[in-house]
């Protein structure tokens, strides 16, 4: 049997990340989660997950922060900023630090689960 893939939520407001971590095992995944950066930034080293949906607003270290520590350990891993609005702010720092893709926080995750499934697999293929 195939190993499952393991995706790390980070955000701080535990109904959402209950949320979307029941439609992600719902999808066979396994879930890890972490409410702060610095949580994230632990988990993320000890666990070694195959995507990250991270959260941009939150106390300590906001995820454009973790996303840059990240990115200077493993620039293949897919990561999905989380977030409620969209700015062009945003998005340009997004970018720049190679984020995957947007996530909005919204109640119907069904395209979103699909993204992240591709994202993961073409993670795996290219990263060496």
């Amino acid at each position: 049997m195939e190993k499952k893939k393991k995706i790390m939520i980070v955000d701080d407001e535990p109904d959402f990340q209950e949320m979307i971590k029941t439609r992600l095992e719902a999808n066979n995944y396994e879930v890890i989660t972490a409410s702060t950066g610095e949580e994230a930034l632990q988990k993320f080293t000890e666990e070694k997950p195959n995507a990250i949906l991270l959260d941009v607003l939150m106390p300590g270290l906001n995820g454009m922060e973790v996303l840059e520590k990240i990115r200077k350990v493993n620039t293949h891993i897919p990561v999905f900023i989380i977030t409620a609005f969209s700015s062009e702010e945003r998005f340009k720092l997004a970018n720049k630090l190679n984020a995957t893709g947007f996530i909005l926080k919204t109640y119907n995750l069904k395209d979103q689960i699909v993204n992240i499934k591709e994202a993961i697999t073409l993670a795996e293929k290219y990263k060496g």
